[in-house]
């Protein structure tokens, strides 16, 4: 399998978590604001602190964003492109997020695909700092309770990133047992997944958020993507027993790589290692013995 040198010693544990509880709804976006207040406006009303959330469509303008490139100092295995600021109103075909904190604030991590006004196509890492919202739009979220993702150092990549940290549970209403994990540099995103699920008793899982990036990406339909570097949203997953009765995770996803290519489609099991990071939730929706 694929793997990319970090600047950094790894970590002796390849899969960061925080066993939760959590629930599903859906709220809309309010329109004028930055997308980062939109996002938390939307998470406190139902209760929670943070958590993911996904969209398929929606508009933002002012909108800033930055593509993965290669690194220029050789202080990260990769890096980011310098900040576009397309004109007029961006249209969203898909996003995935995850909001946590930074410094002690709302911050959030969020990749997409969008059309800009000029009809170009496009993806990549949307800057919290410099993209509002244009037009009121619905999205899907999963509110953590006894969990946060939280911006920290990391030494092996050399980037401050998201992992979840454990926090006081509150009053949020909540509906299911969820893990808040962070999949760490050069493993196989599904089977990273199945393994993480087979030790904890968890035989059907339902994936919520998905942001992260892969080495390259090689797809059930055959075509790969072979630039290294990449922004990756998850349009949705699951982890289920599969024909053979073993775990499988299904992972369809949406990217782009450092040169500008697109890719969409699901992922094969066992040729998919993480670049940099890969934040997401998993829904408990069977459990051994239950």
């Amino acid at each position: 399998m694929r793997s990319i040198a970090q600047p950094g010693p790894p970590a002796t544990e390849r899969i960061q978590w925080v066993e939760a509880r959590g629930r599903a709804f859906s709220f809309t976006l309010e329109a004028g604001i930055p997308l980062l207040e939109a996002a938390r406006r939307g998470f406190a009303a139902a209760g929670f602190g943070g958590g993911v959330l996904s969209a398929k469509g929606g508009a933002l303008g002012p909108f800033a964003y930055v593509m993965p490139a290669l690194s220029k100092d050789g202080a990260n295995a990769a890096f980011y492109s310098d900040t576009f600021r397309p004109d007029g109103v961006t249209r969203l075909k898909l996003a995935a997020m995850t909001l946590g904190q930074r410094d002690g604030a709302p911050f959030f991590h969020c990749h997409g695909l969008w059309t800009e006004q000029d009809g170009r196509v496009n993806g990549g890492h949307m800057l919290p700092e410099g993209t509002f919202v244009a037009e009121p739009f619905e999205v899907n979220a999963f509110g953590l309770d006894g969990a946060v993702f939280t911006a920290e150092p990391d030494s092996e990549t050399n980037f401050k990133l998201f992992g979840p940290v454990a926090s006081a549970m509150t009053d949020a209403k909540t509906t299911s047992r969820a893990f808040a994990l962070r999949l760490r540099p050069n493993q196989d995103f599904a089977c990273s997944l199945e393994t993480f699920c087979r030790r904890h008793g968890v035989i059907h899982a339902r994936l919520h958020g998905g942001v992260g990036s892969t080495i390259g990406a090689c797809f059930t339909d055959g075509h790969t993507v072979v630039p290294f570097a990449t922004e990756l949203a998850v349009r949705s997953g699951s982890v289920a027993p599969g024909p053979d009765g073993t775990l499988h995770a299904d992972l369809d996803i949406a990217l782009v790589d450092y040169l500008g290519g697109i890719a969409e489609g699901k992922l094969i099991r066992g040729d998919n290692p993480v670049l940099m990071t890969m934040e997401l939730v998993l829904e408990v929706l069977g459990e051994e013995g239950r």
